[in-house]
């Protein structure tokens, strides 16, 4: 599902987003559907979407990025807290970067995304899975890196269906995702993309907190 609004669109902010992108998950509607966030923006969107559907359970699913030697911020790929990994197998061999390299910032990262989505749930139970229509939202897709690793992840859990969800993504990576995800909804995919903060008028950086006040306010 692509080009939902003008070629190039524009949020005012995260919340408009995820009430547009909720209308357009309305075929989920009444499924008891479980939305699940990326921390932190893409919490603020998917908390939009699940009160839209009415019935879907709100939660979390931590993905970090794998950092290369040297440029920690220069994704080779991500690691959910679920356990699902992603590598960018192209730019890995292009760098020469080491297997025992990956391998091992791997375990520490996925370490921390296991830490980080225990501090976020709190005392809460870790929702079902099994069997479920399964929701993943962020506030926009650009190398989708750490969505295809939550998609991973989910789908270790035997979902019924796994469902891809953003305001915007890039083209290329939207197609990505189209060969791992059930359905991806996409409310644009311009060929002229950028960063996913030049689509929103206000893209502030969200906190901790108030990804612990949209998760406990469900």
């Amino acid at each position: 599902m692509r080009e939902l609004l003008a070629s190039r669109p524009h949020f005012l902010n995260r919340e408009t987003a995820g009430d547009a992108l909720g209308k357009a998950c309305a075929v989920y509607a009444g499924r008891h559907a479980l939305v699940l966030g990326l921390p932190r923006g893409g919490v603020v969107v998917a908390a939009r979407v699940a009160r839209a559907l009415g019935d879907a359970e709100l939660d979390v699913v931590v993905a970090k990025k794998i950092g290369a030697p040297g440029a920690p911020e220069f994704a080779l790929g991500a690691v959910a807290a679920g356990g699902g990994r992603f590598l960018d197998e192209r730019t890995i061999q292009h760098l020469g970067v080491p297997r025992d390299y990956l391998e091992s910032t791997s375990r520490a990262t996925l370490a921390e995304a296991r830490r980080q989505e225990a501090a976020f749930r709190g005392s809460r139970p870790a929702p079902r899975i099994a069997g479920r229509v399964v929701i993943l939202v962020d506030d926009g897709i650009a190398t989708g890196s750490t969505m295809r690793a939550a998609v991973r992840a989910v789908r270790q859990a035997g979902p019924g269906r796994v469902v891809v969800a953003a305001p915007v993504g890039a083209p290329e990576t939207c197609a990505e995702l189209r060969h791992e995800a059930d359905d991806v909804i996409c409310l644009a995919e311009p060929e002229s993309f950028g960063s996913v903060g030049g689509f929103y008028d206000d893209f502030t950086q969200v906190d901790d907190r108030e990804v612990h006040r949209l998760l406990t306010a469900v």
